[in-house]
């Protein structure tokens, strides 16, 4: 007899699955929703710039245009943001958004692309964290945080191992989430009640870092993250 473990996974990844062609036989009526970050429209586009702010307090940032293989694999109603930014005490990190179209094949797990440039992951460092936001209100944003490695050479050619930490989650204009799978289940759930397609966001914080130093590296990644993430995510709507 299968657990009640095993038979909640098999449901939830029959769900899951469903999600494909459930949204795929109601395409032509469907109605796209409102992304759950800042954006603008693109000159000459049907695609959005997602608004990354440019100044910070206490940090400098410059927009970094994505990298054709990027676009070029994604689907073409793929709207982005991305900027770099180098914090008064040389911390750099590189921020990303990712807003889905009408495709939602869009939004996919981090570790498909990582594993494919040879990172390697740590799965025992690898897990969900709660971020103690203060604006626009008081909250705990769930954030999945991945630690990788990867042998790279240095300038002498001399063979080095780099890390870097990840983190990332997903928002709509009424969800946030770390859980790649969460997202799809609230898709259907809201496409099935309203006939609306949630437009999920991919929203990525990455730096680099020496081995050993992953935790440090990310506590000064959460400083970025309570002071960036109100400026550009709508989500959660702020309490008057």
């Amino acid at each position: 007899m299968k657990s009640p473990t095993l038979l909640a996974a098999a449901l939830v990844l029959a769900l899951i699955g469903a999600t494909a062609g459930t949204l795929h036989h109601f395409k032509s009526g469907q109605r796209l929703g409102t992304p759950g970050v800042k954006t603008r429209p693109l000159p000459g586009s049907s695609n959005l710039e997602v608004c990354l702010p440019e100044t910070l307090s206490g940090y400098k940032s410059e927009p970094v245009p994505q990298a054709p293989v990027v676009i070029n694999q994604l689907p073409p109603d793929t709207s982005f943001g991305q900027r770099l930014y180098t914090g008064d005490d040389g911390f750099q990190a590189m921020v990303n958004v990712v807003l889905m179209g009408a495709d939602r094949t869009s939004i996919h797990k981090p570790q498909i692309c990582m594993v494919g440039q040879g990172w390697k992951f740590d799965d025992q460092a690898t897990h969900i964290v709660s971020v103690p936001m203060t604006r626009p209100s008081a909250y705990d944003l769930s954030v999945m945080r991945v630690v990788a490695t990867i042998d790279t050479v240095d300038k002498g050619g001399k063979p080095v191992k780099q890390a870097g930490v990840y983190v990332y989650w997903f928002v709509d204009a009424n969800h946030l989430t770390a859980q790649h799978n969460e997202w799809k289940l609230w898709m259907l759930k809201d496409f099935l009640r309203t006939g609306v397609l949630d437009r999920w966001a991919y929203v990525t914080f990455f730096s680099l870092c020496v081995p050993g130093q992953e935790e440090a590296t990310f506590e000064r990644m959460k400083r970025l993250i309570i002071t960036s993430v109100p400026e550009f995510q709508l989500v959660p709507v702020s309490v008057k």
